[in-house]
C-alpha cells in the first residue's frame, strides 16, 4: 500500500543509510512529496503476499458487523485483531466519529469483534494523517493475532544511487525506521542486488543474519526474503516495506505489516493490481483529474498552477512560495497532452473556490504550444473565466503574433527573447482589466513571473 510514511522512509534511508557517514551526518531534514497514484488497502497487500508464498497472518475482510462476527468465528483463533481499513497511518491512536477510540483492537471474544465492527464500519476515523473530519471506514480486517517475540525491519526498493534494487534491513523493527536511521545508522544494513542476476542465496542469508535470525529461523527468514524479492519484481513494485518482519514464540517468521509502492508506468501489464486501486479516500477533484490522465494533487493555497512536467511543476510551486504566495495545487499535464485535456484541466482549476488566480507555465520542448493555446482560449470562452490568468509559454519556433488567431484577445505585458522565444501574457476577456487591479498576494505574478521563471 503506497503511503507517505513509506516514501519518507525511502527518502531518509537513501540520505542516511545509503550515503557515506559524513554526508549522512549533515542531513538534517526530510522533504516529502506524497504521490499516491495507486492505493492498496492493507488486506490487499497481504493477499498479494500470501498468494506469492509470503507468510502472513490468516485473515478475512468484512464490510458489515455481521460479516465481521462470522469471520471471527471462522478464524477459530486464540486471539483476534480487528483493524479498520483506511489508507492513512496512525490507526491505532485514531478516534471514530462514533466515539470509539482506536482503529486497531485485540480481543479473544468473537462477539466483541462484532460489537466493535458496528462502531467502525460506516463511521469516520480521524488520525494524524487524515483530514480533521477523518476518513470513512467501509471495511475491516479480521485477522489472527500472533505473539511477536522479536521485531525487525525489511524493505526492498529501487534506488537510483545504486542503479537497481536494494535490500534494506534493521534488527530494530516495529518503530519508525527513520528514527533508527537517524539515531543508530550502524543498525541499517543494505544489500545491492544485480537486477539481471537476481538475489543470491548468500545475500538473503547475510541479511537474515544481520537482522538477528538464528538457527532454523535464519533459513526461514532468508527464504521469505527471496520470496519478497520475487514478488517485488513480479508486480513491478518500486518498494516493498515490511515492518515488522518478525518472529513468533512458535518459531515462525511472519510479515506482520506491509506497504507496497508500484511503478505506475507498468499499469499496462499489471491490470489486475491496478484494478484494485482504492480511490475512495482521494479528493473528488483528484479522481476527476485521473479520468483525463492529469496528475493533480490539491494544496491549500489560492494560486492555481497549470504546468507540463513534474520537475517544472514543483519548481513553479517553489517559486510561488519563495515570492510569498501559496499554490492551490500541483498539476502536471505531461508531454503528450491533448487540447481536450487542457480544457478539462482548466475546468478543474476554476471549480476550486479557493483559486484567485491561475498561472500557466509551459515548456514547449515537450508539448506543442498551439495545443495549449487552443485549449486555453476554448476554456476561457466557454467557462467564462472570472479570475486573473497569467500565461508563460516557452518554445523554439513560435511567433507570438501568429501563434493563435485568438491572441487578439490577449494583452502582452512582457515579451523577452531569452535564448529562444518566451513571453508572458495576461488574458483579458470583455476588456475587464480590473481583474488585475485588486491588490492580493498574487500581484507578484503579474510583475515578476518572467524574471523569476527565467532559467
Amino acid at each position: 500500500m503506497a503511503s507517505p510514511v513509506a516514501a519518507q522512509a525511502r527518502k531518509l534511508l537513501r540520505d542516511l543509510a545509503l550515503r557515506p557517514p559524513l554526508l549522512a551526518a549533515r542531513s538534517q531534514a526530510v522533504q516529502l512529496t506524497p504521490r499516491r497514484w495507486l492505493n492498496l488497502q492493507e488486506y490487499q497487500s497481504k493477499k498479494l503476499m500470501s498468494d506469492n508464498g509470503v507468510k502472513v497472518q490468516r485473515f478475512f475482510v468484512a464490510d458489515s458487523a455481521k460479516e465481521a462476527l462470522e469471520a471471527a468465528k471462522r478464524l477459530n483463533a486464540k486471539e483476534i485483531v480487528l483493524k479498520a481499513q483506511i489508507l492513512a497511518g496512525g490507526r491505532g491512536k485514531g478516534v471514530f466519529s462514533s466515539g470509539l477510540k482506536g482503529g486497531v483492537h485485540l480481543t479473544k471474544d468473537p462477539q466483541v469483534v462484532g460489537q466493535l465492527a458496528k462502531q467502525m464500519i460506516g463511521y469516520n476515523l480521524a488520525t494524524k494523517q487524515t483530514p480533521k473530519e477523518g476518513v470513512k471506514v467501509n471495511k475491516v480486517m479480521v485477522a489472527e493475532a500472533l505473539d511477536i517475540s522479536r521485531e525487525t525491519y525489511l524493505a526492498i526498493l529501487m534506488d537510483r544511487s545504486c542503479n537497481g534494487p536494494v535490500l534494506v534491513g534493521s534488527p530494530q523493527g516495529g518503530v519508525d525506521i527513520e528514527e533508527v536511521a537517524a539515531s543508530n545508522p550502524e543498525l541499517i544494513f543494505k544489500e545491492e542486488i544485480d537486477i539481471i542476476e537476481g538475489i543470491k542465496d548468500s545475500q538473503a542469508q547475510r541479511m537474515a543474519e544481520n537482522l538477528g535470525f538464528l538457527g532454523p529461523l535464519k533459513n526461514q527468514a532468508a527464504d521469505q526474503i527471496k520470496k519478497l524479492y520475487n514478488l517485488f519484481l513480479k508486480i513491478d513494485a518500486t518498494q516493498v516495506e515490511v515492518n515488522p518482519f518478525g518472529e513468533t514464540p512458535e518459531g515462525q517468521v511472519v510479515c506482520f505489516d506491509a506497504k507496497i509502492n508500484f511503478d505506475d508506468n507498468a499499469e499496462f501489464r499489471q491490470k489486475d493490481i491496478f484494478a484494485m486501486d482504492d480511490k475512495s479516500e482521494n479528493e473528488p477533484i483528484e479522481n476527476e483529474a485521473a479520468k483525463y490522465d492529469l496528475k493533480y494533487i490539491g494544496l491549500d493555497g489560492n494560486i492555481a498552477c497549470f504546468v507540463n512536467g513534474a520537475g517544472l511543476a514543483m519548481a513553479t510551486c517553489d517559486i510561488i512560495f519563495l515570492n510569498g504566495g501559496k499554490p492551490a495545487n500541483f498539476l502536471d499535464l505531461g508531454g503528450g497532452v491533448k487540447e481536450a485535456q487542457v480544457y478539462q484541466a482548466f475546468k478543474l482549476l476554476t471549480a476550486d473556490p479557493k483559486v484567485e488566480a491561475i498561472l500557466v507555465n509551459i515548456f514547449g520542448g515537450i508539448v506543442n504550444c498551439a495545443i495549449i493555446a487552443n485549449g486555453i482560449t476554448k476554456a476561457c470562452r466557454e467557462l467564462q473565466l472570472k479570475v486573473p490568468l497569467v500565461v508563460r509559454l516557452e518554445a523554439w519556433t513560435v511567433n507570438p503574433v501568429g501563434l493563435h488567431p485568438y491572441l487578439s484577445t490577449v494583452s502582452f505585458v512582457k515579451w523577452t527573447p531569452f535564448s529562444h522565444i518566451r513571453w508572458v501574457i495576461i488574458c483579458r476577456y470583455g476588456g475587464n482589466t480590473s481583474l488585475m487591479r485588486k491588490p492580493t498576494q498574487t500581484d507578484f505574478l503579474k510583475n515578476n513571473v518572467d524574471s523569476q521563471l527565467r532559467g
